[in-house]
This record gives structure tokens, sequence and C-alpha cells, in this order.
């Protein structure tokens, strides 16, 4: 089930595409009336994603409510999260290095730990949504395509073999950076969270349709140029890791949204680096779930 947040006439609401992902079905056709996509995630069943994606193999001429894709406008499928993104940093061997390389730091292709941070997120964008540069205080911006994790349930001392039963589904964000912001600092959250700092989407794919753990091609291009490509199973710490060790100490709630990093390719790991500017598109593409456009302004 691919599940969205979109616009069609008055307001947002909530629904999934069809089985050739060119219409959007309303969340009613499947008998479901969520308030949001919070709620979904947490009180959602499986016989409901069986009866959606039984739904969505039908013609939207037999859908009430149903829109083409090109109709609608889709949002973030979690505009407003609950809580800050948890993320991981340099979670790819490959980013690593150029990540050091930028930062004139040696590396010595080790990383015994994951590095954690958070991303505040007021609003995030949706496919199509444009990203605004804060170029009056930005020299540097540059893009980050990456898998994300949804969330299903409270998680608390998950073990590891068992992390997969307390993912929701997955979804694609561009952690966009304010790398001089970052460096001015020295820690990365204020840098990663400025407004419009997170596009997301196109839709959550409940963890039913992809096969655990994802091993699937991650992609950013800019202008059309392709900056990005590698994939998912080249993550040094995977999911299982990163729900496990995080629920240790803390308990991740139902909806927590966790990016797991991204790999070579960004604006820094280019020489000279290669930031983005006024009018360029970033497109961000994870097979299985689809991709994302937004324009900088």
């Amino acid at each position: 089930m691919k599940i969205v947040t979109y616009t069609v006439g008055n307001g947002p609401r909530m629904g999934f595409f069809n089985s050739t992902g060119e219409w959007v079905y309303p969340l009613s056709a499947a008998g479901m009336d969520y308030k949001d996509m919070k709620t979904l995630v947490k009180e959602i069943c499986g016989p409901e994603i069986q009866m959606a994606e039984y739904v969505a193999g039908k013609s939207p001429y037999e859908i009430p409510g149903a829109a083409q894709l090109g109709e609608v406008k889709l949002l973030a499928p979690i505009p407003v999260p609950e809580q800050d993104i948890i993320c991981l940093g340099v979670n790819y061997m490959a980013h690593a290095e150029e990540a050091a390389r930028f930062n004139l730091q040696d590396y010595d292709g080790t990383r015994p730990h994951a590095i954690y941070f958070s991303k505040r997120v007021n609003e995030a964008v949706g496919d199509g949504g444009e990203i605004d540069g804060h170029f009056d205080i930005v020299d540097s911006l540059d893009y980050e395509a990456e898998l994300a994790v949804i969330i299903g349930k409270d998680a608390r001392d998950v073990p590891a073999e068992k992390a997969r039963e307390y993912v929701f589904g997955y979804t694609i964000i561009n952690d966009v950076s304010a790398r001089n912001i970052q460096d001015r600092h020295s820690q990365w959250y204020f840098g990663k969270s400025l407004d419009t700092f997170t596009p997301m989407g196109p839709c959550i794919v409940t963890a039913n349709e992809i096969a655990y753990p994802p091993k699937l091609r991650i992609q950013s291009r800019v202008n059309g140029e392709l900056r990005q490509d590698s994939n998912t199973e080249l993550l040094i710490f995977g999911i299982d890791h990163i729900i496990s060790e995080l629920s240790r100490g803390m308990t991740l709630k139902a909806g927590t949204i966790i990016s797991t990093g991204t790999p070579s390719g960004v604006g820094i790991g280019f020489t000279p680096p290669v930031f983005l500017k006024s009018g360029d598109e970033v497109e961000c593409i994870v097979e299985g779930i689809g991709s994302i456009k937004n324009r900088v302004k």
C-alpha cells in the first residue's frame, strides 16, 4: 500500500495510489476514515491494508472520489511530524570518506558507532514544493537523498532480530543541509533544520511491500544530472541495529521518523564542492517508493 496525503478541492486528505500509480484513491474507497497520517500509522490494521491493496487494483472509474495524479497536489505524507526526525550521519562508507575530505579530516575507514542527530521539522515539504535556500545566511546549500523508516508501534528494548516488527513503512527524505552553518556551530541541528529543509514523500510504502532488510537503489539528480547512485544495502548501520540501539535507552513512539543517512555524491563530495543555487531542481529517488522533485528558491 502506498499511502499519500494530498489536496484536491478543499483541504488536505489521505488516500493511496492505485496499482499503476497514475490515480489516487481516497481512504474511504477501502472503508477507512482516519483524521491524519499520524493516527493512521498508529491504528491501521493488516486487514485494512489488504483491503486497500485489493481496491488499488480496481478501475478508477469504479472508485468514487478517484483523481488522476496530475490533478492533485501531493503533500508530505506526514506534513507535521510529532517529534524531530532522528537522522543518521555518515552512514554510508563512501559518504564518510567524502565528508572527511571536505572537513580536512583523516578517516581510517572504520565506523565503530552510529552517529545520531535530530532535525527540526515545522512542516515537511511535499513533492513539487519549494526549498527556501535561505541565501541570506547560507552560502553552501546541499542535498542528501535518504531512505526514511516510519515506526509503527512504540518500541522499547527491541532485540535486533525483532526490529522489523516495529517498521510501519518507508518514505524518501531529502536532508537539505546548510554546510556553512553546520561548520560554524560544530554540530548539525541548526544547519539541518531551517524551514523547508525536509522534502518528504511522495508516499509511505507499507513494510509488507518491500523485502526486509531493504536493498533499494537510491539516487539523486540535480537539474537532471545524476549525482548520487547507491543502494540501501550499503548502510553501515542497518535498520535492525538502529531500532535496537536507540530503543535500549528511549522509547521510539509510533510515528517516529528515522532517516537512515545518505550515500556519496552530495555537493561537498565534488572538487571543488558544487552547492545548490536558486532555480536548481533536486530529485531524490528510491526504488520501490518513487521520487520527489523540489526546486530551490
